[in-house]
């Protein structure tokens, strides 16, 4: 075994025995240690801020988008919030002993099923330090040990963070091993965790399709999986166009970098000739580019917008930037048939008046959230009531959707009886 599988190994028995301690911790003591987290990570602002200014300044000199630089910078503001999404879980009712179901069988024995932590939680992720605050703060309150692995783009943001949390976590008698970031920044460490399997419980990655993709298909770890956002916002032929107008602009604009930002617009043609122009005229002043279908293209003539012909490439594009793809279409099964071919299964919206029409898209799209008559940006654990969220799933297994407390539990059978034996 090589000295940075050993290291590797070391850390990862670490967080194991530190889930054990975990499990048994009341609701005072993991709400009272988040808490700690939460004042040190504001008392620590400059380290932490200037930590992260090293990792920004890496970012765009090596050409980083600006969207993902957006991602990655933590500014007083920011570390302040994310505090706050720490105090907001100490509110959260604690998952851990929750009976999902009980009963008593015919013979007298009592079955309860009650929810408990799921171990250590193994995260990789890019480039968002926000996620290893999140990610921490979950697992504790959920009872479970957590081992990061964020991108080498965010290591002196993520160390910073780290350092933090658990000099404070050593300060109220909780392992600081329940907070550890897995060692090395190399490719090997990221293969570590994956194949760690009987010391990492599940692994849940968070990023781009392909860091996703490469953890689904090459860890031999669970896997719950997080997705893309290629989120969509159906223009119903009955929508409200000043409503529309606004779902569509905060969906795109209010925010690109994240993965419940709208990235194709669809409207119906019944409402295009009235919809377009004002919506055209919203995104221009945005700074939107649309990358438009031919319908759409000769409706936008004579507007200020930047419309260019779209592409397949578009349709399918998460593009964390100030672009949409956008089309006309028939009829709202139109609209349905082009989401089932290039949503991610992560957010899509319908804005109608008309209860049928929204029946009809929430029965058929197959998606983790479905927004009516709201923006594509509320597909997130915060605004859920959730408090800070540990990722978005796309699967359908265990967990869909906005990931917080519950989601980083399962459960166990505890069957009393009073000298039951089976005959």
């Amino acid at each position: 075994m090589t000295s940075e599988a050993e290291e590797f190994r070391h850390v990862a028995l670490r967080s194991r025995e530190a889930a054990y301690l975990l499990r048994r911790l009341t609701r005072k003591d993991k709400d009272a240690a988040l808490l700690v987290l939460a004042d040190a990570l504001v008392a620590h602002t400059d380290t932490i801020t200037k930590a992260n200014a090293i990792d920004v300044t890496a970012a765009r000199e090596a050409g980083t988008s600006e969207a993902i630089v957006d991602r990655l910078t933590l500014t007083a503001a920011r570390i302040t919030a994310i505090a706050d999404a720490l105090r907001e879980v100490t509110g959260l009712p604690d998952p851990v002993g929750e009976v999902v179901r009980g009963y008593t069988l015919p013979n007298g024995l009592q079955v309860r099923q009650i929810r408990v932590p799921l171990g250590v939680v193994g995260m990789i992720y890019e480039a968002r330090p926000n996620v290893t605050v999140d990610a921490a703060g979950l697992c504790l309150k959920s009872g479970n040990a957590a081992l990061l692995r964020g991108s080498s783009s965010a290591h002196h943001s993520n160390s910073a963070l780290v350092d933090v949390m658990r000099t404070a976590l050593a300060t109220t008698g909780i392992t600081p091993d329940a907070i550890q970031l897995v060692p090395g920044q190399t490719h090997a460490s990221v293969d570590f965790l994956m194949k760690a399997r009987g010391l990492v419980d599940v692994l849940i990655p968070r990023g781009g399709e392909s860091l996703i993709r490469n953890v689904v298909e090459n860890s031999t770890v669970p896997v719950i999986e997080t997705g893309v956002g290629n989120c969509h916002v159906y223009i119903d032929k009955d929508a409200d166009i000043e409503m529309a107008v606004r779902i569509l602009l905060n969906s795109k604009a209010q925010r690109v970098s994240v993965c419940n930002a709208a990235e194709t617009v669809l409207v119906h043609r019944d409402i295009a000739d009235a919809f377009l122009p004002r919506a055209l005229d919203a995104l221009a002043d945005a700074g939107v580019t649309v990358h438009a279908d031919e319908r759409f293209v000769l409706k936008a003539t004579g507007s200020s917008a930047s419309v260019v012909p779209v592409t397949d490439d578009d349709w399918g594009a998460e593009y964390y930037s100030l672009d949409i793809a956008a089309g006309i279409v028939d009829s709202l099964d139109d609209a349905i048939a082009h989401i089932r071919r290039w949503s991610s299964g992560h957010t899509e919206a319908i804005v109608s008046n008309s209860q049928s029409a929204i029946r009809e898209f929430t029965a058929a799209i197959d998606s983790a959230a479905i927004m009516v008559n709201a923006s594509t940006r509320f597909t997130d654990g915060g605004e859920f009531g959730f408090g800070a969220e540990i990722g978005i799933s796309t699967q359908k297994l265990h967990a869909r959707g906005p990931m917080a407390l519950p989601e980083l539990t399962t459960t166990t059978y505890v069957v009393t009886g009073d000298g039951h034996v089976r005959g």
